[in-house]
């Protein structure tokens, strides 16, 4: 056996490791309120009453997973690209198990913010941050007149017509039975995504917007690159959602929502208005003032209850912390968009397909380039039609190259009127 074989064989014994260790972390549960919060709360504000929602948060106790976690990240070696890959994971799996020993404390925040980043964090490839892309979003999405936003006809389909509905294009994609779609009347959010499970929250109206992001953002790719990754034979922690692969799962779920024409103005306007949020609560403000601050922006109250929880999920209510997880959500889209411009660029479209192939981040698929070449780590046996069409993608990232080079400040209204 040749020593690089006993590198890779050593890192995946390692990898395996990992995954035994980090099984029973639930970050994202860890930190949900459960529904009985908002029908409590929704219902005495109705009534006029209006006081903090009360979250009991249990703090698993993770010490000796962290101490299991830690040696494994000394095990691996930095040098090797999935030493180093291994190094990273563990790393973000470290800081996962003290956010969750922070529960319901404003120390919370700060590792949420090494997990997530905040609202003041750059763009990359860029000066600008992700506030200043949030209120380009939302000022866009204002500004359009309301009768076009209005003009196309919004559906209202119930979860147990949706559920039948993608329930027959699963089967069909992924295979019989390979994923179920349930309904679920403990669900905060209108949906959640697993590797076989995707839910749907009930006595919900959904529409065909909602129905085609469903497919697109929750089932092509987070259940798909999760279903990829648990048939890695090495790497099987390409099956888990390390909480530092976050940016770049949903930055890459947004983009096949604006690749396949699901993602509307109203979706980016809800994203960025979150961003608005999360700065609101890192500055100072509470629950109540967040939630009113949806209310305003047009949101139903179960809508603003919805979103004002996700920014204190984890975090005391009362002001100056929050959870910053959907700080990810726009920097990924940017960071996932600018990325698949510089691999057309480069002539690599063959990165952005081995992002499926897993749940990895845009710096893993560049960095273990070598292991997929050599099948170390296989490619992804189910790709989202959108990226099959390689002709498609690479027309959209060649105009997209060429077109932002055109500064629409420069640009008058009858020079365009004129040329054609």
């Amino acid at each position: 056996m040749s020593r690089e074989s006993r590198h890779l064989e050593r890192h995946a014994e390692l990898d395996r490791q990992l995954v035994a260790a980090v099984k029973g972390i639930r970050l994202l549960g860890s930190v949900s309120w459960p529904a009985s919060v908002q029908t409590a709360f929704l219902e005495r504000w109705r009534k006029g009453i209006v006081g903090m929602p009360v979250v009991d948060y249990v703090r698993p106790d993770l010490a000796n997973v962290r101490g299991t976690i830690m040696a494994i990240h000394d095990a691996a070696d930095a040098q090797h690209p999935v030493g180093d890959y291994i190094r990273r994971s563990a790393e973000s799996w470290r800081v996962a198990t003290e956010l969750l020993d922070a529960l319901g404390t404003p120390e919370l925040t700060t590792h949420s913010i090494r997990l997530f980043g905040r609202p003041g964090s750059r763009v990359p490839g860029s000066e600008l941050s992700n506030l200043d892309a949030a209120r380009h979003f939302i000022s866009l999405a204002n500004e359009l007149d309301s009768e076009v936003l209005s003009s196309e006809a919004d559906y209202c389909i119930p979860a147990d017509v949706l559920r039948e509905d993608l329930q027959q294009q699963l089967d069909a994609f992924f295979g019989d039975g390979t994923v179920r779609v349930e309904v679920d009347d403990q669900l905060i959010a209108k949906a959640a995504a697993g590797a076989t499970r995707i839910r749907l929250r009930s006595a919900t109206c959904f529409s065909e917007y909602d129905r085609n992001q469903l497919l697109e953002h929750e089932a092509y790719v987070h259940t798909l690159t999760a279903l990829n990754g648990r048939r890695q034979p090495r790497l099987a922690s390409l099956a888990l959602s390390s909480p530092r692969i976050t940016a770049t799962q949903e930055g890459l779920a947004v983009f096949a929502e604006l690749m396949t024409g699901s993602l509307d103005i109203e979706r980016i306007k809800r994203i960025s208005l979150r961003i608005l949020a999360i700065d609101m609560a890192l500055h100072g403000a509470d629950f109540i003032e967040v939630f009113r601050y949806f209310l305003d922006t047009g949101q139903t109250e179960a809508d603003s209850f919805s979103s004002a929880q996700r920014v204190f999920r984890g975090s005391p209510p009362g002001g100056g912390s929050a959870f910053t997880k959907d700080t990810v959500y726009l920097h990924g889209l940017l960071s996932v968009h600018t990325f698949f411009r510089w691999a057309l660029k480069h002539r690599k479209l063959n990165l952005c397909r081995n992002l499926f192939a897993g749940k990895m981040s845009l710096h893993d698929v560049v960095a273990l380039e070598a292991q997929f070449d050599s099948g170390y780590i296989v490619g992804p046996n189910w790709l989202p039609r959108w990226i099959r069409h390689a002709n498609g993608l690479a027309a959209m990232l060649a105009f997209s190259l060429f077109a932002n080079r055109i500064r629409l400040d420069r640009v008058e209204a009858e020079d365009l009127v004129l040329s054609l």
